[in-house]
């Protein structure tokens, strides 16, 4: 439990400072030319130590097709984090993407699970955390905010789908292999979707060396997610991990200078200990 809890930790850290350079660049540079830069420099760092380590003899069918789907769910998450970010505030997009293990307990629900009480009264404190930074928003209008909320929760159904089915690859047995593939998929489904419309994917020069960072901090992030699923307890990792959107709102805090009342801090707060509860 303390190995998948670190991983958590060390996912979210990097997720969280990603993040605020996401705000960064997704509003001097292409969307889709930053997102596939990012997985391209993750895949070169990736790629020596997964072709070199990675046990490819352990790499089964069913695994191979979780890993596509984690790495095509992964990008098309991206596209819609990047699109939040872009229109902002990071106090409102970061809970909402962050809130995604709530669709752990919408999926037991459908599947005729029992619920505990608690765990819906966490959902509801989720849903109120939110809208109590919502309504503090008063720097957007109404139709940004709306569009923000809504590629926020778009982005917040990728991860959870993209983070579930890179874990069950890995606990198939082969680890690195099904981090690389997933990275891989990820560019591929960015190349198909960007191609037919002729969107540019080369990034200002320069923006490399942020854009190089970034997927240094998105490769291990991701890395050590998919990598919890190895070890017991992995869902700690997963849920650990989504407090990255504490962190950024932090760093937005501290660094973009995005005011935020006592009321919006409750909040935030409320959000993310919900979300922890959530998984423990």
């Amino acid at each position: 439990m303390i190995i998948s809890l670190g991983l958590g930790l060390v996912a979210a850290l990097c997720w969280g400072v990603h993040d605020i350079c996401v705000r960064y660049v997704s509003q001097r540079t292409g969307i889709m030319a930053a997102i596939f830069t990012v997985l391209c420099f993750g895949a070169l760092l990736l790629a020596p130590i997964c072709i070199y380590f990675g046990n490819w003899e352990d790499l089964t069918n069913p695994a191979l097709k979780r890993a596509i789907l984690s790495g095509g769910l992964f990008a098309l998450a991206s596209i819609a984090l990047y699109q939040a970010l872009a229109i902002g505030p990071v106090r409102l997009v970061a809970p909402i993407v962050g809130s995604y293990p709530i669709l752990s307990v919408g999926l037991a629900a459908w599947s005729g699970e029992t619920i505990p009480v608690l765990h819906m009264v966490a959902v509801l404190a989720i849903i109120f955390g939110i809208t109590v930074v919502a309504r503090g928003n008063s720097g957007n209008s109404q139709g940004a905010q709306r569009l923000a909320i809504l590629w926020a929760t778009a982005g917040a159904i990728g991860f959870f789908g993209s983070f579930a089915s890179g874990q069950a690859a890995a606990a198939l047995g082969a680890d690195l292999p099904v981090i690389l593939l997933a990275r891989l998929a990820s560019i591929f489904t960015i190349c198909c979707i960007a191609l037919p419309y002729h969107i540019n994917l080369r990034p200002s020069i320069s923006q490399l060396p942020l854009l190089a960072a970034m997927g240094g901090l998105d490769a291990v992030a991701l890395a050590v997610v998919i990598y919890a699923g190895t070890q017991t307890f992995s869902t700690f990792a997963s849920v650990t991990a989504s407090i990255f959107g504490l962190v950024t709102i932090i760093l937005a805090w501290a660094f973009l200078k995005e005011k935020m009342s006592l009321k919006q801090w409750m909040g935030v707060f409320l959000v993310f200990l919900s979300i922890i509860f959530l998984g423990v």
